[in-house]
């Protein structure tokens, strides 16, 4: 088969899971006002990625557009789980950027603001070499890009180079799309599988 085809067959693998994806968010997503603390919207999809269905679309429509990825980021915590079976579609690691205060020294860490307060994100600074490494940073929401950008920031600090940014869901009117493109530059594509438009 030519690579041509090889191609073609691909983008319909993932045209069709990107589909299903999106239909099983749509039926299976979980709104909750008032948390973590009053007037903010938590998107759980949590039950998306209990569904069978659900979770195996979501991996394949992840890996959309993704080539030469040396390493996927799983951000803390949702971001584990959908990295981690992402690296293995893609034939790749995952790095687990854990939330502060998770690792034992040394660290590499960023400090950044989140929708609703602080946060800090962390990696080991000895023990993984990952300088040169193309890399994938993978979440379940993006909101107001602070997470996103603090994760790349940390793989700049080790030496990597973010190459993408994937997501299930954007939530749209929160600006983190125009946040990761000023802060990263125009190189860094983002993938959002459905966003809440």
């Amino acid at each position: 088969m030519s690579s041509g085809h090889a191609n073609a067959a691909s983008d319909d693998i993932t045209r069709d899971a990107i589909r299903r994806a999106r239909a099983a968010i749509a039926e299976h997503e979980r709104t909750v006002p008032d948390f973590p603390k009053p007037g903010i919207l938590f998107r759980d999809l949590t039950p998306v990625l209990a569904d069978t269905v659900g979770f195996s679309s979501i991996v394949t429509a992840l890996t959309h557009g993704c080539s030469g990825i040396d390493l996927v980021a799983g951000i803390d915590a949702r971001g584990f789980l959908v990295g981690g079976a992402v690296a293995q579609e893609l034939g790749v690691g995952i790095l687990a950027v854990r939330k502060g205060g998770k690792l034992p020294p040394p660290v590499y860490g960023v400090d950044y603001d989140l929708e609703y307060g602080q946060g800090r994100l962390e990696i080991p600074a000895s023990g993984i070499d990952i300088s040169g490494s193309r890399i994938l940073v993978v979440d379940d929401v993006l909101a107001t890009g602070g997470t996103a950008v603090a994760a790349s920031k940390l793989m700049d600090l080790a030496g990597a180079s973010v190459v993408g940014v994937a997501v299930i869901m954007e939530l749209a009117d929160l600006g983190g799309r125009a946040k990761i493109a000023g802060e990263l530059g125009p190189d860094v594509s983002l993938h959002a599988i459905t966003d809440d438009r």
